[in-house]
């Protein structure tokens, strides 16, 4: 079957930092869906992997997590899907990624794709939709249709995980949604998915959320560069209240500062519990069940922003150079068959 991945780990702008390959097809656990792949979307996570994890010497790493695609084969213990049954989901980290024609996954963290959507609407979502949905209601704990007299402050809504999180907090919560966006493109489209208030994070936040009549925040997102704005957010966040986090900062957090106030961290990584076989495991693909009614029932829409084609390795450097300018709006995903 072909595939994408690389040998070694260099720079996106390098021409072997993806490389077309063919490689066996994949075993089926008694768990999975053997799925033939359609589309692809990529997430800062395929960078992080691709320049900091080197493969074996001789057996070559696959990324890729979202994928939509069409069940070939099941498992002898999979429950609920069918040969020809359309799917989506985000896949586990520890296991061989989804840039590839035929890719197996856990049936238990994969759904039906979302009835109405195409393959790249319906790539864009799995992976940033389960994060902000177990950021939201899991670890920061706002109960569905809560959160009256409250305000999420999002940081770094513009991109894929924020797009989502905008959205589900404003379509499945009562809380007011400030949004931290900088350029005039990013703040209008966190506007147009929900966003209450907008602020821009290159500039003090205090005085910004007192302009717009939001003197403290009760839960704050933080997806992106939170250690350059960690005291800010200490100082903006109401006592007792929460703070979520899905980067890596580069710079240890003081976590004393939150003493005072009797402030919660938590951490969100969506690959945990398949990473641990979790007893809730299944709880993702429910989720992501959910989600694809959300989107049919034009309650949700897809954060897809831009659409390459085919999938083959030059397309991916390019989405992955794309992603690592940090200029990102919404999710990249490329489709559109299996080309050289």
């Amino acid at each position: 079957m072909h595939a994408v991945g690389y040998l070694q780990s260099l720079p996106a702008s390098h021409p072997e930092a993806l490389l077309d390959l063919t490689l066996p097809e994949p075993p089926l656990r008694p768990h999975d869906l053997r799925v033939r792949v359609q589309a692809v979307s990529v997430n800062p996570v395929d960078t992080k992997v691709r320049r900091n994890r080197a493969p074996q010497p001789g057996q070559p790493e696959v990324l890729g997590w979202d994928a939509v695609g069409v069940v070939e084969s099941i498992g002898p213990a999979v429950t609920g899907f069918a040969v020809g049954d359309r799917v989506y989901y985000a896949g586990a980290i520890d296991r061989r990624g989804s840039n590839a024609e035929l890719h197996c996954v856990d049936h238990r963290i994969a759904a039906r794709a979302p009835r109405d959507a195409t393959d790249a609407q319906a790539a864009a979502l799995p992976l940033t939709a389960i994060t902000a949905w177990e950021l939201l209601f899991d670890r920061l704990g706002v109960p569905e249709g809560g959160g009256a007299g409250q305000t999420l402050l999002v940081v770094g809504a513009a991109g894929g995980v924020g797009s989502l999180l905008v959205q589900l907090a404003r379509q499945l919560t009562q809380l007011r949604i400030v949004a931290t966006a900088s350029r005039p493109d990013t703040q209008a489209w966190v506007r147009e998915l929900g966003a209450h208030a907008v602020v821009d994070h290159h500039q003090p936040l205090r005085a910004q959320l007192a302009a717009a009549g939001v003197p403290e925040v009760h839960h704050v997102a933080s997806l992106t560069h939170t250690d350059q704005h960690w005291a800010q957010l200490v100082e903006v966040t109401a006592p007792q209240g929460r703070i979520a986090l899905i980067d890596d900062p580069t710079a240890p957090l003081d976590v004393m500062a939150l003493k005072r106030k009797s402030i919660s961290l938590h951490w969100e990584l969506m690959f945990t519990r398949s990473l641990y076989g979790t007893p809730d495991l299944a709880e993702q693909g429910r989720l992501l069940a959910r989600v694809a009614d959300l989107v049919d029932a034009g309650q949700l829409r897809s954060t897809v922003t831009e659409v390459l084609s085919p999938i083959n390795a030059a397309q991916l450097r390019a989405a992955h150079a794309r992603l690592e300018s940090g200029q990102m709006r919404g999710k990249l995903v490329v489709t559109g068959g299996w080309g050289g």
